[in-house]
C-alpha cells in the first residue's frame, strides 16, 4: 500500500482501540487512519484484540519528585536516614531505590525513574500461572466446549468456600488471546463458540430480519401469563439455523429450562418442516407439550396440523421481532460453534444432532444460576409430575 506508513505512532493506537471497542470493523478502521493492514494486525495479535489497560503509576511507587529530593539529598550529603524522614518514606524504600539506580555517586533522578517506570512493564504472572491446578481445570472445560462465563461461574458454585480456585471469564479470555501469558495453549480458542483469533467488541452486533405473514396466526400477545413467566416447563420457542446451499436445520429451546432440542430437516418447505417438527415432538413426554413460539417464517405455515398431531399450541411473533424468542436466537448462536455459517447442513445426521445437543444441555448456564438445562428440565419435570 504506497503512500501508507510502515508503523503506528501512539495516537494512532489509541485512536484503533477506541473504534475498535466501539465495534467498528478492522477493515473500516484501516481505511480511516490510512494505516497499513499488517500493522493493525500486529497490534490485534499483540494483545489478542483486547485493548491494553491505560498505564497508571501505583501510589506505593516513588514519585518523580521524591526522586528529585532523594538526588538532592545525595548531592548534600544527607544520610539516607535523614532524606527518608522527609519523604515521610521507609529507610529500606530509600535504599533500595538508590542501590538500584546507580548508588550514592551515580543516581540520578531523571534516569531512576524512567527506568522504573520501563521496569514496570515487565510481564507479570497470570493467576491461571500461579495456580496450576485451576490452569488444569479451566483447560479441561474448554476442551469440552464449556464457555470462560460457564466456567468461571461453576468454579464459584463447585469451590464455594476456595477463592483462590476462582477465576473471572475475562481472565479466561485474556490468558487465551495473548498468548504470552503462556498458561492456556492457542488451540483452545477453536473449543470457543467463535473461532476468531480476537476478542470482538460487544458493541459489534447484527440485528434480526423479520418475515412475512402466517395465514390464522395467533399473535405471541395471547399466550398465557404462564409462558410469559416461564411459570412451568413445556413451553418452547422454535426456528431454523441455515447452512450453505439451502440447507436447514431446526431449533427447539424449552423456555424455562432453555433444554435444546435439534431436527433434522430434508427441505425447508412447510411440509417438510411441519412433519420433521411432529416426529420430534412426540418424542417428547406428554407434561412438555404445551405451546410452540415461532417466528413468521412460512416454514410454519401448516401451523394448525402440527397443533392437531402434537396437541401443542403455536405461538407467532411480531413481524421483524427476534427478541421475543429469545432463549431461541441465543441456542442458534450457541449453534454457530458446531455449524459455522457457510457449513452445508445436508451431510449433518440426526445422530451427530443429538450429540451436540447433549452437550448443549449438560453445560452450565449463567442464566440457570450455572445449572444445566437438562438438571433443570428433569428437576421440573418430576416436580410437576
Amino acid at each position: 500500500m504506497a503512500g501508507r506508513p510502515s508503523t503506528i505512532t501512539v495516537e494512532q493506537r489509541k485512536e484503533f482501540w477506541r473504534r475498535y471497542k466501539a465495534g467498528e470493523s478492522v477493515l473500516g478502521i484501516i481505511g480511516a487512519l490510512r494505516q497499513r493492514p499488517g500493522n493493525i494486525n500486529r497490534v490485534l495479535e499483540a494483545s489478542g484484540g483486547i485493548a491494553p489497560m491505560p498505564r497508571r503509576r501505583s501510589q506505593r511507587v516513588l514519585r518523580f519528585g521524591e526522586r528529585e529530593e532523594i538526588s538532592r539529598g545525595l548531592a548534600a550529603g544527607n544520610s539516607l536516614r535523614v532524606i527518608a524522614r522527609r519523604l515521610n518514606r521507609a529507610v529500606s524504600t530509600v535504599s533500595q531505590e538508590v542501590a538500584r539506580h546507580g548508588g550514592r555517586r551515580g543516581y540520578r533522578a531523571a534516569h531512576a525513574d524512567s527506568a522504573a517506570w520501563e521496569s514496570a512493564r515487565r510481564p507479570k504472572l497470570c493467576l491461571l500461572s500461579q495456580n496450576q491446578q485451576l490452569q488444569r481445570i479451566v483447560a479441561a472445560k474448554l476442551q469440552h466446549d464449556w464457555s470462560p462465563q460457564q466456567i468461571a461461574g461453576w468454579l464459584r458454585d463447585h469451590y464455594p468456600g476456595h477463592p483462590e480456585m476462582w477465576v473471572s471469564h475475562e481472565t479466561i479470555y485474556r490468558t487465551l488471546f495473548v498468548q504470552a501469558r503462556g498458561a492456556l495453549k492457542r488451540e483452545l480458542v477453536g473449543h470457543l463458540r467463535t473461532k476468531r483469533r480476537y476478542r470482538r467488541s460487544r458493541h459489534a452486533t447484527y440485528r434480526g430480519q423479520g418475515r412475512g405473514a402466517i395465514v390464522d396466526a395467533v399473535s405471541i400477545r395471547e399466550r398465557p401469563a404462564e409462558v410469559e413467566d416461564r411459570a412451568v416447563p413445556g413451553h418452547w420457542e422454535g426456528d431454523l439455523v441455515e447452512g450453505s446451499r439451502g440447507t436447514y436445520i431446526a431449533t427447539l429451546v424449552e423456555r424455562q429450562s432453555r433444554f435444546v432440542v435439534l431436527v433434522k430437516l430434508s427441505e425447508k418447505n412447510t411440509e417438510a418442516v411441519v412433519d420433521a417438527l411432529i416426529r420430534a415432538v412426540r418424542k417428547l413426554p406428554t407434561a412438555l407439550r404445551k405451546s410452540l413460539t415461532w417466528d413468521r417464517g412460512a416454514e410454519l405455515a401448516r401451523h394448525a396440523t402440527f397443533t392437531v398431531a402434537t396437541d401443542v399450541k403455536v405461538y407467532f411473533c411480531d413481524p421483524s421481532s427476534p427478541w421475543q424468542r429469545g432463549s431461541n436466537e441465543n441456542t442458534n448462536g450457541l449453534l454457530r460453534q458446531y455449524y459455522p455459517k457457510g457449513k452445508d447442513l445436508s451431510t449433518v445426521s440426526q445422530a451427530q444432532l443429538d450429540t451436540v445437543a447433549r452437550k448443549l444441555n449438560t453445560r452450565p448456564r449463567e442464566t440457570l444460576n450455572w445449572k444445566t438445562p437438562a438438571y433443570i428440565l428433569e428437576s421440573s419435570v418430576s416436580t410437576t409430575g
